[in-house]
């Protein structure tokens, strides 16, 4: 076995990682949700990771293509969650005086 996946099982990982992700954050409660975005950051800074391996030793264009949508989605997800949390964050800051 050569350790490859090939573009048939990787697109199984990411369709059954997309389900299983819905469904478990349909199930947090809303007061949960910025508490966990710390820890969601976290993993898609994984996702990130992973992503640029399988484009890096991807064994055809069409698991590149894979990766670069996984990097674009966790992307998104890393680039939201920083504004989500600074938003957050600003709820908290003292107001000027003027």
């Amino acid at each position: 076995m050569s350790g490859h996946l090939g573009l048939s099982e990787a697109l199984w990982v990411l369709l059954l990682g997309s389900l299983l992700g819905l469904e478990l954050i349909g199930k947090v409660p809303p007061t949960l949700h910025t508490p966990l975005m710390s820890g969601a950051n976290a993993i898609s800074g994984i996702t990130l990771l992973a992503a640029l391996t399988l484009i890096s030793q991807a064994a055809s264009p069409a698991l590149r293509a894979v990766g670069a949508v996984a990097l674009g989605f966790a992307l998104f997800n890393v680039v939201g969650g920083f504004l989500v949390t600074d938003r957050m964050l600003a709820m908290f800051r003292r107001k000027e005086s003027t």
